[in-house]
């Protein structure tokens, strides 16, 4: 990219936000943050790291944590939980959105999403914001505590993907259509190290909303984040939610250029659904039609518009869901569901058979609605990877809201155009409200600081303590606990669902459940090397896709984990296990992956100098057999990077650095 050249939007944004570093491919960059959002899955370590970093109040322009995932009181945990983030919201001076409010990443965009401006989130779905024109990228949770204390933070620079759009969506398909296709033409991995901007004439017919069912599920595809330009449509949006004098206008230059380019007529586009058990796994709903459906769920941060519940209404309005399905609501956040309840909506919904859940991420993180066995459940949301529902054989598939109301009417999966035609229906043209029902009395503002200060966070019986961690060995002899394949979830390390989530704070128990998806034995074994030199997991491509949350690290090094050799890594997942002190290593030979099994025992002897230098490391493979295999692997760390990991951590290294700071001192 030329300094003085045209620019696109995400040059401008991330150029507006460098500390360091060159806006070259690959190489490492840091960037200044405005805002960051945390929910309450992953908020409540972020808090404790908070505390651990010695943090007097957060140094951010705003900074939110929202209540929308644990939000099933079965018992006292996830109430107790609540009232440690609300307190420590208190503590550091962030804003408070309580349970039943809405998913994060709507209700942020509705209350506080600002065209230009940065922001990371402990939720993978963060980029969703960038529907309005901000830089908006999901982490870990410690990156989005020293972004809350006021640091950087550093990736790698990505590629810019310029997707032009032309032409305007047909008849019942819409923007859930439209990431569909992407995923089609290019699975889970086709948005690694890219930043994904979309532009052209297309836009013009895109509500800012619909834009963010395509940023949203830009995670889906691997991308760093999304980005849309901050046009007429954003400020409208943020015209109806009271908030027009936060509109700036970010648009590309004209002779904008991109590294990687891509053209949508959405003129072509056809409803699509992603098979199970992949949100790549996507074919034309025709293909498929005819499958019987016992469950129809809509709503979720992946469709969570107005319009996405009120197509929905429409097409339910005067006739009743098949017998065997079951038809549920979850609304995106407490405005929307008020909206839709003024326009009649919600009361159509009910009448034809609907059962209306609170506003949250409920089933999308296997909190309640988990489906039966062997039975189809189609969902609006973003991911259906396994067990993700809660259920651990599940057959979920994702698909837009109109083919999940046609499917919900007919029993069985239906393309909304045939069912529109026996219906003898015109797609509805929908009288949405002109101004949104702006109510902010749910959302609970910081603190002055000298109230502040005064707050002790409650913890709960359930919260435990940070782990601590030892610094790496200089030599690493350990067995291959685990060899799994493409495509690893984070879901299938760490898994979601209403047994585990609840103990999202209380790490020893959490351990548990680590890879029980994939192996039930593993926890049970993998403690045991917890106390020695601990043990290594073997992966394929794409090693951590998924959701951002850094349990998936922790948990497996609490029980011992210290390196994971891979194909290659998914961007959050790789950076949480540098956080936390494990090593990520890549075969230097593809083909390596075959020559290590599980049982084998890895031999690294110079592990730090190699990693110090940055050089290939050789390693041993010692079989069960008594042969001995030789291959190479690498890294992609950066020298910040390495230090964290040879301390044990970023949050020892840090320490370790604020010691030397005071002998300096």
């Amino acid at each position: 990219m030329s300094a003085n050249g045209p620019r696109n939007v995400a040059h401008k944004l991330i150029a507006d936000h460098l500390v360091s570093g060159e806006m070259e491919p690959g190489a490492e960059i840091a960037l200044h943050i405005d805002q960051t959002l945390t929910q309450d899955a992953t908020g409540t370590l972020v808090m404790q790291e908070l505390e651990a970093l010695s943090l007097e109040r957060a140094r951010t322009e705003v900074s939110v944590q929202y209540v929308d995932h644990n939000l099933i009181q079965a018992d006292e945990k996830n109430a107790e939980d609540h009232e440690f983030l609300r307190t420590s919201a208190q503590r550091f001076g962030l804003w408070f959105s309580k349970a039943g409010n809405g998913v994060s990443h709507p209700t942020h965009m509705q209350r506080f999403g600002v065209p230009g401006k940065t922001l990371v989130g402990s939720d993978s779905h963060t980029p969703a914001a960038g529907s309005l024109g901000m830089l908006a990228i999901g982490v870990g949770g410690l990156e989005v505590a020293l972004a809350i204390a006021g640091e950087p933070l550093y990736l790698r620079m990505p590629e810019i993907w310029g997707v032009e759009l032309t032409g305007e969506l047909p008849p019942w398909c819409s923007a859930k259509d439209v990431i569909l296709e992407m995923l089609r033409r290019h699975s889970v991995k086709g948005g690694l190290n890219r930043i994904i901007e979309y532009y052209g004439p297309g836009l013009a017919s895109l509500s800012a909303m619909d834009r963010h069912v395509i940023a949203n599920m830009g995670a889906e595809l691997g991308a760093t984040t999304t980005v849309f330009p901050a046009d007429e449509a954003v400020r409208e949006f943020l015209r109806m939610e009271d908030r027009e004098s936060d509109y700036v206008e970010l648009l590309p230059d004209e002779g904008a250029t991109y590294d990687v380019h891509e053209h949508i007529d959405l003129t072509t586009i056809e409803p699509l659904i992603a098979k199970p058990s992949s949100p790549g796994n996507v074919v034309s709903v025709r293909e498929v039609a005819g499958e019987p459906v016992s469950q129809v769920v809509i709503g979720s941060s992946a469709n969570p518009g107005l319009r996405d519940f009120a197509i929905a209404a429409a097409m339910v309005a005067g006739r009743q869901i098949d017998a065997a399905v079951s038809f549920d609501i979850n609304p995106s956040s407490r405005e929307i569901l008020t909206d839709l309840t003024r326009m009649g909506a919600t009361a159509e919904l009910i009448i034809a058979g609907a059962r209306i859940h609170q506003s949250g991420c409920m089933g999308c993180i296997g909190m309640g609605q988990a489906p039966a066995v062997g039975r189809n459940s189609l969902r609006t949301f973003p991911r259906n990877f396994p067990g993700r529902s809660g259920t651990k054989e599940d057959s979920v598939w994702l698909c837009s809201p109109e083919t999940a109301a046609a499917s919900a009417l007919s029993g069985k999966i239906t393309d909304p155009r045939d069912w529109a035609r026996e219906a003898e229906m015109d797609y509805p043209k929908l009288d949405l409200p002109e101004r949104a029902a702006v109510n902010t009395e749910m959302l609970v503002a910081p603190l002055e600081l000298e109230e502040a200060l005064k707050v002790t966070p409650v913890r709960g019986k359930n919260i435990s303590a940070l782990p601590d961690f030892p610094a790496l060995p200089e030599r690493l002899r350990a067995p291959v606990l685990l060899k799994v394949g493409d495509n690893i979830s984070t879901d299938e390390i760490s898994p979601a669902g209403a047994r585990a989530l609840p103990f999202r704070s209380n790490i020893p128990k959490l351990a548990e459940f680590t890879f029980t998806q994939v192996d039930e034995s593993y926890p049970q074994r993998a403690a045991e090397t917890a106390g020695e030199e601990g043990h290594v997991i073997v992966g394929g491509d794409n090693y951590g896709q998924g959701s951002s949350r850094e349990h998936a690290a922790i948990t497996p090094r609490h029980l011992g984990l210290r390196a994971v050799i891979a194909q290659s890594f998914a961007r959050i997942h790789w950076q949480n296990l540098a956080n936390f002190g494990i090593v990520p290593l890549e075969f230097a030979d593809a083909d390596d992956y075959s020559r290590i099994e599980a049982d084998d025992v890895v031999v690294i002897d110079d592990l730090r100098g190699a990693l110090k230098d940055g050089r290939e490391l050789s390693v041993r493979v010692e079989k069960a057999s008594g042969e001995e295999v030789e291959i190479s692997v690498r890294h992609r760390l950066s020298k910040r990077q390495v230090d964290g990991i040879l301390a044990g951590g970023l949050i020892p290294a840090l320490a370790e650095e604020a010691g030397t700071a005071e002998k300096v001192d």
